[in-house]
């Protein structure tokens, strides 16, 4: 199949799918009031609470919702085939993410900005949040661990990337003076400042730095000592210093990335050469219910409604911005996981050059990669084959492959720093609704709390002294963060009702995520006990412990409202 076709008719139904479903939910549904005044205005301090202009907050929003997510999910689940993994992206951002997205910006915005978890103490009652916040906790956790952990290895293997990524640090300082400060045009600054990055770029391609060991200590260790520290500091400045202007910046990085990657697709037309369906492919889980876990990000990830109650609802200068924000960012994280598909299915065959000096192509090229479940795993495998698969599609116009490779690397270290950024800083969140709920003031200062974040994140890291501590706990990670996402529509589910709106739209992906993430649970805990992964079979069984308690809790709440009504 021709890999145009696919992305006409995606990109086309996105587009149909904001003005038709995505419109229709925020007017009927939850009836959106661009006149009630919102947190970001009442609470306002210059530091987390600040109105800000909706396309400045959606390149922060959806830069910290993409992540790699968008691409590592994809790059893995097409081992199974193209069509499961295009089908689960297209509709699952639609009628799961884009809604799940969308409720949370909008309940928090209503609820003073406080977190999804934080609320669940109105809606539910104080287990529950407590319950919430915890599972939120251990995500975070994770997260920010990871994260470092996987940038540090992007530095390493993308060295030319090191210096455009810290460059764009005082490009985004001097940009968010000019646009705060200066008021100045917002979309002229943007593409300024988008303009020097990529000079920085060109000037990172022919001087890559490679990090030496030093004092004992391996260049990963140092890097992600250095990504951990720098995320303390950056989430403690104020929004507007760095955070919002560099994630502005960043998504401008990524729309042009995308208008790349859709030319490379007009002018080279790569036919689609990976397996339409592979359900059993070697060694890999089953396809059910895993598909509905490995790709979340572009379809529905649980992270999301951390950013949408966490920073993006207290910055929305007002209801009606959310749609744009957070229904539109969504499809549009979708249509970033469409072009990785495509990439994958169809830029791989273009052209692969292996270790050993071997040029493949067509269906060879692809079966280099994803031969195997353990071949198709690793992540310099995933990220690898997007970045081969796409730099053929843009080198098909004349941009050479040695400035090719340094812009995808810096588009991959900036979407992951961007996460980082914003999963400390709603990890300090976290921390202070925990010390709030259980009463420990001590915590609700935002070093206290940050400090606590980074700490804990840093434990994780090197319990084991290499700095990849968190890899212990990632197989869980994919099951937790789409039981957030359950968990999140269960408690925009519980809102809508006690609002007496129809909850079919939120009720249902529900649902289907906490039957699907049930099931992935109940499959890996009985995969951790045959191996006797006793640290991962105790955690999740504890998580599992904490969603049943949860929905149980939420059960009785349903009952009592729907026995007033």
């Amino acid at each position: 199949m021709n890999s145009l076709i696919i992305l006409i008719i995606t990109f086309a139904g996105y587009i149909i799918a904001y003005h038709t479903y995505g419109k229709f939910i925020a007017k009927k549904i939850f009836r959106l009031n661009p006149d009630a005044i919102a947190p970001s205005e009442e609470l306002r301090d210059n530091i987390d609470f600040i109105p800000t202009r909706k396309n400045v907050l959606f390149g922060h929003h959806f830069t910290s919702i993409a992540g790699l997510g968008p691409i590592v999910g994809p790059a893995i689940a097409v081992i199974w085939g193209w069509v499961p993994a295009l089908i689960w992206v297209f509709f699952g951002s639609i009628f799961m993410g884009a809604i799940h997205d969308f409720g949370s910006l909008v309940i928090s915005m209503r609820g003073e900005g406080r977190s999804l978890g934080d609320l669940t103490v109105g809606f539910i009652n104080p287990r529950a949040r407590t319950l919430f916040l915890l599972i939120i906790f251990f995500e975070l956790l994770i997260v920010i661990a990871i994260f470092a952990l996987i940038i540090a290895m992007l530095f390493i293997m993308y060295p030319q990337s090191v210096l455009p990524i810290w460059l764009q640090i005082p490009i985004a300082v001097y940009t968010g003076m000019l646009i705060y400060r200066k008021n100045k045009d917002v979309n002229i600054l943007g593409l300024i400042a988008v303009g020097a990055m990529y000079l920085t770029i060109i000037l990172g391609a022919f001087f890559p730095v490679s990090m030496p060991a030093l004092f004992g200590i391996s260049p990963l260790s140092i890097w992600i000592i250095i990504l951990l520290l720098y995320a303390y500091i950056a989430s403690i400045l104020p929004v507007q210093t760095l955070l919002q202007p560099r994630d502005f910046i960043n998504a401008y990085q990524l729309l042009i990335t995308i208008a790349l990657l859709i030319i490379g697709v007009i002018i080279s037309q790569p036919p689609i050469i990976a397996p339409a369906f592979n359900p059993f492919p070697q060694g890999a889980p089953p396809l059910l219910p895993f598909l509905f876990i490995v790709i979340a990000c572009g379809a529905i990830s649980g992270f999301h409604s951390l950013v949408s109650s966490g920073t993006s609802s207290k910055q929305c200068d007002k209801e009606s911005s959310c749609l744009f924000i957070g229904f539109g960012s969504m499809l549009l994280e979708g249509a970033l996981a469409v072009l990785v598909i495509i990439a994958i299915s169809a830029g791989l065959g273009l052209g692969l050059k292996t270790a050993d000096g071997q040029f493949l192509k067509g269906i060879s090229a692809f079966s280099h990669h994803y031969s195997s479940w353990a071949a198709a795993n690793g992540l310099q495998a995933k990220l690898g084959s997007f970045v081969i698969g796409a730099s053929n599609m843009i080198s098909a116009f004349g941009i050479p492959p040695k400035i090719t490779t340094a812009v995808m690397g810096v588009f991959l270290v900036s979407f992951a720093a961007t996460t980082l950024d914003s999963a400390t800083r709603i990890q300090r969140y976290v921390v202070t609704e925990i010390a709030s709920a259980w009463c420990i003031p001590y915590f609700h200062k935002k070093h206290p709390a940050t400090l606590l974040a980074i700490i804990s994140a840093f434990i994780l890291a090197f319990y084991n002294g290499d700095g990849k501590g968190a890899l212990n706990l990632w197989p869980l990670f994919g099951t937790v963060n789409q039981l957030l996402a359950a968990l999140a529509l269960l408690v925009i589910t519980i809102y809508l009702k006690k609002c007496k709106i129809n909850i079919s739209c939120t009720a249902l992906p529900m649902l289907f995520m906490i039957s699907m993430t049930a099931w992935a649970m109940i499959v890996n805990l009985s995969t951790f006990y045959t191996q006797s992964n006793w640290l991962l079979f105790g955690i999740g069984i504890a998580v599992f412990i904490l969603e049943i308690w949860m929905i149980f809790e939420s059960i009785f709440v349903l009952k009592k409202t729907y026995s007033k009504n």
